[in-house]
């Protein structure tokens, strides 16, 4: 019985809120057309916020676009001229292999526990009888 009376109650605030008197007298409170100090700073922050978006968008697509392809094309250069170096040097079994290179306390938990997690067979070799 409480329940429905607080129910039909509710109701009826909710009812007499969304009625057109009231709701207007709110939005007149909060939607002031006073032109005052406030209003002219918020109105100049959104024309500056205008002209910023419009530039950032233009460094984004004429600076930083052009700076990436060109910072890429330079790394494919620098990628192919190493390759190219590293094909002059001896096979990978004929270098030295140094007592400090390869150093193994104990066994990796992975693959046959000799290689490293980054290991690379292009790159890397390790030959157990040159070194001991």
């Amino acid at each position: 019985m409480l329940y429905q009376r607080f129910s039909r109650g509710a109701t009826r605030l909710t009812s007499q809120l969304r009625s057109p008197a009231i709701r207007s007298t709110v939005q007149r409170r909060f939607n002031s057309t006073v032109e005052n100090e406030f209003v002219k700073e918020r109105q100049h922050a959104k024309d500056h916020a205008v002209g910023t978006t419009d530039l950032w968008k233009k460094i984004s697509l004429f600076a930083c676009i052009p700076a990436l392809v060109l910072a890429s094309a330079n790394a494919y250069k620098l990628w192919n001229e190493h390759w190219e170096h590293w094909s002059h040097l001896p096979p990978l079994e004929e270098r030295t292999e140094y007592p400090y290179q390869n150093i193994r306390s104990r066994n990796f938990s992975w693959g046959d526990g000799d290689k490293t997690l980054f290991w690379n067979d292009k790159v890397n070799y390790h030959n157990h009888d040159k070194v001991k």
